[in-house]
């Protein structure tokens, strides 16, 4: 998964649970800059932010290495 798949998967997340950016942000502890930061596919977040914004969503984070081709 690259950074633009995540980055969609982060809006669907949010868009599922109906809320904005600044209601995300307020639920992670953040600003709305950086939950648009993470949604913008710029760059890879860290798995504590993941895990944050899952939270923030009603969402469950779940990583998973498979094996390779």
């Amino acid at each position: 998964m690259d950074e633009f798949e995540i980055a969609e998967t982060l809006i669907r997340a949010r868009q599922r649970a109906g809320l904005s950016q600044a209601e995300v942000a307020k639920r992670m502890g953040t600003t709305q800059s950086v939950v648009a930061r993470l949604e913008s596919g710029r760059s890879l977040p860290s798995s504590t932010s993941l895990a944050r914004y899952a939270a923030a969503t009603g969402s469950r984070l779940h990583v998973e290495l498979l094996p390779g081709r």
